[in-house]
């Protein structure tokens, strides 16, 4: 790591201030341009860490930045990840207040949940199917608490890699009862359609997302644990969304996932 703890606790701050105070803030690499992927974990954890001490659990886990567009639009060439705590999740069909967010936009996933603990490194595409519970349609709202989206790598990993809020549909299908790479999603906004997708736009299969990411743990000791849930990148280009907005995700298999924003 190129930062010291002081500067570490000091962003990770700064984030949750702007967090509560809904007004955006500088991007990191702005004022510390030396900062390292390492050292944009370890704020995330912290953020983390925080929250977790005030009683919320871990339920589930997102990558991001899975697919070519989003490597293109962030200047990455890796994924990245965040957690998801229990005062996340939205039901399908729910309602979220465009108030509690700063600049919200939304993606269409096809989630897994986990019966069996996945632990790397070496887990591939095989084991993640044969830990699966099930696979279910979701939404995730991202959002950022940087100034317009202008971010780098490191700040979108140290902002939880602008991990929000998750919908999670109702349909639950064994990964043996569909195609993954095939499942195609069909985002509207207002029912007007905004974009669709299919599962092979997640790294060419979105259970290698999920193989990524335990494999990414395993370099800090830690993996994915049975009954988590993991949201492996969007399947379609995020449209920004604002108060008013109904927005819808059809997939093939997996039926409807819905919210509203209000």
């Amino acid at each position: 790591m190129s930062l010291d703890h002081d500067h570490l606790h000091h962003f990770a701050h700064a984030l949750m201030d702007a967090g509560h105070s809904l007004n955006p803030i500088a991007p990191f690499t702005d004022e510390a341009p030396e900062m390292e992927v390492a050292d944009a974990y370890e704020i995330a954890a912290d953020i983390i860490g925080h929250k977790i001490s005030d009683g919320r659990k871990v339920v589930g886990m997102k990558v991001g930045v899975t697919t070519a567009g989003a490597m293109k639009a962030f200047g990455m060439d890796t994924p990245a990840y965040g957690i998801i705590l229990d005062d996340m999740t939205v039901r399908d069909g729910g309602r979220v207040k465009a108030s509690s967010l700063i600049q919200p936009k939304i993606e269409a996933e096809i989630a897994f949940r986990l019966k069996a603990p996945l632990l790397g490194p070496g887990v591939d595409v095989a084991q993640v199917l044969a830990a699966t519970d099930y696979v279910f349609p979701a939404l995730e709202i991202i959002d950022c608490r940087f100034e317009g989206w202008r971010v780098k790598q490191q700040d979108l990993i140290s902002d939880n890699t602008a991990s929000a809020l998750v919908v999670l549909g109702s349909a639950h299908l064994s990964p043996d009862d569909l195609d993954l790479v095939a499942e195609q999603a069909v985002m509207e906004v207002d029912g007007v359609e905004t974009g669709r997708g299919t599962g092979a736009e997640v790294l060419g299969h979105p259970a290698e997302a999920v193989a990524w990411l335990a494999n990414k743990l395993a370099e800090q000791g830690h993996g994915i644990q049975a009954g988590q849930f993991v949201i492996p990148g969007s399947i379609v280009a995020p449209p920004a969304v604002a108060k008013g907005n109904v927005i819808t995700a059809a997939y093939a298999s997996l039926g409807v996932v819905s919210v509203s924003f209000t």
